[in-house]
């Protein structure tokens, strides 16, 4: 794809992404002046910084800078003494995250104490809340929002097909016996989503990875699944647990 176009794509639908353009070089370099390549959390996606160790570990200072939340950095590599190449010469890159804010779709499986509180949190940022839930009564409790929409379906897992390129997925169904099967869609819809997180404990997570396992998930999904959710601070009624969960949705994006 042409870099152009998948930065355009990436703005698009809010996923965050990384642009990194040569702003020098000199020397015997393998890269050209002005040269774009467009990085997500696993890896190059479109373009050409010169191939080699240097736009590999380019490639390597993009993901790292997304995993870190960084907005905007430059760097100047000595390719021999920084990069372990032969030729001499120096390269330039700055690095940009493409993340566009207003597009931030977050789905939120589960509409009980949690999943309210965490929902009346997200309705004071500039993101696209989809809330899903079998239970009509709960749906209703929780206040409107103007990105906020609720669906009500007949089982948690159906409201996968909401999750779309880019997605943050927060699952916080009734518990383990319903958060399971939203994961297990998750998994297998092919869906190039931007985080996934269920709550729970640390037991919890052991006896959840192996039934998913059991079910034909593959260990790619869940290494980057997070359980427990949320950052460490505050307690455990549900709007501390939210706030924990916002900071790190917010620590992800960027």
């Amino acid at each position: 794809m042409d870099v152009w176009l998948a930065i355009a794509e990436a703005r698009k639908s809010g996923m965050p992404m990384v642009v990194v353009t040569v702003i020098s070089a000199r020397g015997s370099v393998p890269g050209e002046l002005g040269g774009k390549a467009l990085v997500s959390r696993w890896g190059l996606t479109a373009g050409n910084l010169g191939g080699g160790k240097v736009e590999a570990r380019a490639v390597a200072h993009a993901m790292k800078m997304l995993e870190e939340g960084g907005v905007c950095e430059s760097v100047i590599w000595n390719l021999q003494r920084d990069i372990g190449m032969t030729c001499g010469g120096e390269m330039g890159f700055l690095f940009e995250n493409v993340a566009a804010s207003e597009n931030w779709s977050i789905v939120v499986f589960g509409a009980g104490h949690v999943g309210a509180a965490l929902v009346r949190l997200l309705n004071t940022l500039r993101c696209t809340v989809d809330l899903v839930d079998p239970r009509e009564e709960w749906l209703a409790a929780v206040p409107d929002g103007a990105r906020l929409r609720k669906h009500r379906v007949d089982r948690f897992e159906d409201g996968v097909r909401l999750v779309r390129n880019g997605s943050f997925v927060v699952c916080v169904t009734k518990g383990h016996a319903s958060d399971r099967p939203v994961l297990r869609e998750v998994a297998k819809s092919g869906v190039d989503w931007s985080f996934v997180g269920v709550i729970g404990s640390a037991s919890k997570r052991a006896v959840l990875w192996k039934e998913l396992r059991d079910e034909g998930v593959e260990d790619a999904f869940l290494e980057k699944l997070e359980c427990p959710l949320g950052l460490p601070i505050g307690g455990n009624d549900p709007a501390e647990i939210a706030v924990s969960i916002v900071a790190r949705l917010l620590q992800v994006r960027g």
